[in-house]
């Protein structure tokens, strides 16, 4: 095997070689023909979710091949609001979801396109399953064999569950939770015989199936008589000396009664499904009921064996076409069948369901503020001080205007510009962090004063950039931008800067796209040049800008490629994934706040896991004493940590005899 520290710099240095290949293979060039013909026609989340080849290479793309069964989960994924802090995507903890959510803009869109995907979008997103489709189907052959070779060695439930890879495996097949599983539960359900009434899984869970059933049957009856009380309520609305504020009081509450029994039916089907899985499980092993085997017996028959197999592969993917089609359309969905039809904002004002919804998202009661205020806001420039918007004093208001793409006349439209309003707040705001990184106190203060003012410099005068050449000639508004995406000005000169903005950004072969670091073709997708270099009203890509979606791209395949190398080598996976992130940690505690980045903080140092036990406090004091932060900035110091870190992995894991070689030049100090 060979060592870590040797594997992790031989990956570092070659990281997309086999992307050429892989798009050329026979399945994803298909896949890929397919997604690129049919994209366009998405026009809701329904469209996305129920086209199954499409929802797979998008969820594929993404790395969440393994939560494309949760489509309930994910539907609440990509109608969230991601300018909202309190959106269900902004809430969930893996940033997977909020990628996710920013690819397919179904929640923020102002398009007045009705593709889920501009074009260019559609060939970004090409580029990422090309990189997963690699991964996809080598590891479920890789997962297949290994099954083969290490299951006729169990003995017992235990060794069963504790070979991560196996379990890993039964898991997906039979639709168990890796990340919530009881190991006392399972056990018992794997050794229990289902066609014994009284084992376990019969005793204790097939038992629970009737009540479960019939609490099934009450929450239907009660959304029908939620819904059938709303209808007579709303009716009596209409009558001549009618209590309105009652009949509304009424309605709230058979709406909210109506939900919490939907939520509950949800609830109870997943109750089902989970039973049902436990009960496939019991079936598909020999274990006695108590966990071992009897003599001469294999833990599977061949007929099991199979049966097992057929489930990993269907849950690696037909297993995706499975969907709750009961799941009732949420206000969410009807916000976005509607906005899609919205071309001005006086349509916007006269659709109930995405007028009260946009303005209940900002914290505004439609009840009580006025539709012409409304009109104004939406046809304000929330960046102009003097705007309407700007003079009510009220940052809801704002984000409302930002929410939304239309003109002074209420159409929609995109700005001429050399650079959207959002993006030059994005890069004000990555500059100030960029120049005050790792300083305190006073320094920071200094610093931050600077950096403040170059920031409004950049602000003032981006906006009269009308073409490459004047953005070029000011080298003090491109510095900004080229630190604001942690790239060095001091080694890029203006004659290959404007080779890269003379780019073709869709051809892989063109300068900028064969520059060894990604952020420079994101730096110029971030820009509203034309073909001539000048400032265009350039497709729409919905509330993501080029470079941000080319950056989602990035990440996804440094995505890919730690998640590919961690099946044969943790220790790989851990030391791509600190690279990645290192530019990320500003203070002791991002670093803490990452178990893996943690892991590998200890590691580099040889300190116990037991440090991570310590109080936060302590635990940063413990880093910082040990760790200059700065370090972590500057490429060949960083290098030399993961060299380091890779090297003493293979000690403390004891991967392999090959680290021996490695650990020598530490002891002799020759890294």
């Amino acid at each position: 095997m060979v060592s870590t520290y040797l594997n992790y710099n031989i990956v570092s240095r070659n990281l997309t070689q086999s992307l050429t290949r892989v798009s050329q293979q026979a399945t994803v060039s298909r896949d890929t023909a397919y997604y690129k013909e049919n994209i366009g026609k998405v026009k809701t989340v329904d469209d996305l979710l129920n086209d199954y080849r499409l929802y797979t290479y998008a969820t594929t793309a993404y790395g969440l091949e393994d939560m494309a069964y949760a489509k309930a989960f994910l539907r609440k994924v990509l109608e969230s609001d991601l300018s909202d802090a309190n959106s269900f995507a902004n809430k969930l903890s893996d940033k997977r979801y909020r990628d996710f959510a920013a690819a397919f803009p179904f929640g923020t869109t102002g398009s007045s396109t009705n593709a889920a995907q501009s074009e260019n979008q559609t060939d970004d997103m090409i580029g990422l399953y090309t990189a997963v489709a690699k991964r996809g189907v080598d590891a479920i052959d890789a997962n297949k064999n290994y099954y083969n070779l290490a299951i006729g060695k169990i003995t017992n439930v235990n060794d069963l569950l504790a070979d991560d890879k196996l379990r890993d495996y039964v898991f997906s097949a039979f639709g168990i939770d890796k990340n919530r599983w009881s190991h006392d539960t399972i056990s018992k359900v794997l050794s229990s015989d289902p066609s014994d009434p009284n084992s376990y899984v019969n005793s204790v869970w097939v038992s629970q199936k009737d009540d479960i059933n019939a609490n099934i049957t009450k929450a239907q009856a009660a959304m029908l008589d939620a819904a059938g009380k709303i209808d007579t309520y709303m009716a009596a609305l209409k009558q001549p000396g009618a209590d309105m504020a009652d009949l509304r009081r009424k309605i709230d509450l058979e709406r909210t009664r109506g939900s919490m029994n939907e939520v509950s039916i949800l609830s109870y089907k997943d109750a089902l499904e989970t039973i049902d899985s436990y009960v496939a499980l019991a079936g598909a092993f020999e274990f006695s009921p108590d966990g071992t085997l009897p003599t001469g017996t294999s833990a599977q028959t061949a007929a099991q064996l199979s049966d097992t197999h057929t489930k990993y592969v269907n849950s690696q993917g037909a297993a995706y076409l499975a969907a709750d089609e009961n799941y009732a359309a949420s206000l969410i969905k009807q916000y976005r069948a509607g906005i899609a039809n919205v071309t001005t904002v006086d349509a916007f004002l006269k659709t109930p369901n995405v007028y009260n919804f946009a303005l209940k998202a900002f914290g505004l009661d439609p009840e009580e503020v006025s539709p012409t205020i409304i009109k104004n806001v939406l046809k304000s420039d929330p960046d102009d001080a003097t705007s309407y918007v700007n003079k009510l004093h009220d940052d809801r208001y704002v984000q409302l205007a930002r929410a939304f793409n239309f003109d002074s006349s209420g159409h929609i439209t995109t700005p001429v510009v050399a650079q959207d309003a959002a993006e030059v707040t994005l890069v004000m705001k990555d500059y100030i962090i960029a120049k005050t990184r790792f300083t305190k106190d006073k320094e920071q203060a200094e610093l931050r004063k600077a950096a403040d003012k170059d920031a409004v410099y950049y602000q003032k005068n981006i906006a009269n950039i009308e073409s490459v050449k004047d953005l070029l000639a000011d080298r003090k508004l491109i510095d900004i931008a080229l630190v604001a995406k942690d790239l060095d000005p001091a080694k890029v000169t203006t004659a290959d800067l404007r080779k890269m903005f003379d780019s073709d950004l869709n051809d892989p072969k063109s300068f900028v796209n064969t520059q060894k670091d990604p952020r420079f073709a994101e730096l110029v997708a971030s820009f509203n040049f034309d073909d001539d270099g000048e400032i265009a009203r350039l497709p729409k890509f919905g509330p993501q800008t080029r470079d941000q979606f080319m950056e989602t791209q990035h990440k996804y395949l440094q995505q890919t490629l730690e998640t590919q190398q961690g099946e044969s080598n943790p220790g790989v996976r851990l030391a791509l994934y600190f690279e990645r992130k290192a530019p990320s940690i500003t203070s002791a505690y991002d670093l803490l706040a990452d178990k893996a980045l943690a892991e590998v903080f200890r590691t580099i140092f040889s300190l116990p896991d037991e440090v991570g036990a310590m109080d936060i406090d302590q635990q940063a004091k413990v880093v910082e004493k040990h760790l200059n932060l700065k370090d972590l900035a500057d490429p060949a110091k960083l290098a030399k940590l993961l060299n380091r870190f890779s090297a003493l992995y293979d000690i403390k894991n004891d991967t392999s005899a090959a680290s021996s070689s490695v650990v020598t030049l530490f002891q002799r100090g020759g890294l």
